[in-house]
C-alpha cells in the first residue's frame, strides 16, 4: 500500500513537473516552440479535419505531409500553405491541440456550375477554374455552362448569393449573341442583357408566383426592358 501511494505521488510530481515546464518554455515566445519540437511528447499522433464538403479529408492529410516524427511545433504557416495549394480549398487555418493534435479547418471553394468539355462535365468555381470534383461520386445539381465564361459564372455566384432559391432553378445559361443571354429555367426560358444583376434577376420570382396562381403557361420572360418583366404565355 506504502509502494502504492509513493508511486502516485511520484506520477503526481512527475505530471506538475512537465505542466510546469510547458508553462515556462511558452512564455519564451522565441526558444520555446524550437525546444518543445525536440520532446517526443509533442510528435503529430493525429490530425483532425473540419469544414469540409466536397474535398475529401485524405486529400488534406497528403497535402500536409506530415507523420508521427513530424512534431506540433512546426511552422503552421507551411501547413496552410500547403493545404490551400489545393484547387479545391479556398482557404485554410491549423491549430494545435496539445500534445500531439493537429486541427485543420479549411474554406473551400465552391462549383458554380459544370462546363461542357472533350471529357464530359467538369464543376468550376467563380473564376472558371476546374474543380476535383467527380460528377458520377457526388451529386451537385449546377447550372451548366458551354464554356468557362467568368461573366456568367459571377453573375451565377451573385444569383446565389441573393437568392439561392432562384440559383436552384437555373439549368444552363448562355450568350445568345450581341447584348444578350438567356437562362433556362425549370419553369422558363428568361431573356436579358448580359450585364444583367442578381437583384434584376430576381424580379422574376414575384411574376412566376402570379402566374403560377393563374395557372398560366409561361413560355419567356424577358428583362431586357428597363423595370419590367414581360411574360409570354400560351
Amino acid at each position: 500500500m506504502k509502494r502504492l501511494l509513493g508511486d502516485i505521488r511520484e506520477i503526481r510530481w512527475r505530471t506538475v513537473g512537465i505542466v510546469a515546464a510547458l508553462l515556462a518554455v511558452l512564455a519564451a515566445p522565441w526558444w520555446g516552440p524550437p525546444f518543445l519540437s525536440h520532446l517526443s511528447f509533442f510528435r503529430v499522433h493525429n490530425v483532425e479535419v473540419s469544414g469540409y464538403r466536397y474535398v475529401q479529408p485524405q486529400d488534406v492529410l497528403e497535402r500536409l505531409r506530415v507523420d508521427t516524427t513530424t512534431s506540433v511545433w512546426t511552422d503552421l504557416s507551411e501547413l496552410e500553405h500547403r493545404v490551400e495549394m489545393h484547387p479545391q480549398i479556398k482557404s485554410a487555418t491549423v491549430e494545435r491541440d496539445l500534445p500531439g493534435t493537429l486541427v485543420v479547418r479549411v474554406t473551400e471553394n465552391p462549383p458554380i456550375a459544370y462546363v461542357t468539355t472533350s471529357q464530359g462535365l467538369r464543376a468550376v468555381d467563380k473564376d472558371g477554374r476546374f474543380l476535383p470534383i467527380d460528377p458520377s461520386r457526388i451529386a451537385i445539381d449546377l447550372p451548366v455552362l458551354a464554356r468557362a465564361d467568368t461573366a456568367l459564372l459571377h453573375l451565377l455566384a451573385d444569383v446565389r448569393s441573393v437568392s439561392p432559391a432562384l440559383f436552384g432553378e437555373i439549368s444552363d445559361i448562355r450568350r445568345t449573341g450581341g447584348t444578350d443571354i438567356a437562362l433556362t429555367l425549370h419553369s422558363a426560358q428568361v431573356r436579358a442583357l448580359a450585364g444583367i444583376s442578381a437583384q434584376r434577376l430576381t424580379d422574376i420570382l414575384p411574376v412566376e408566383a402570379d402566374l403560377a396562381r393563374r395557372k398560366a403557361r409561361v413560355t419567356e420572360l424577358d428583362l431586357r426592358f428597363r423595370d419590367q418583366v414581360i411574360a409570354r404565355t400560351q
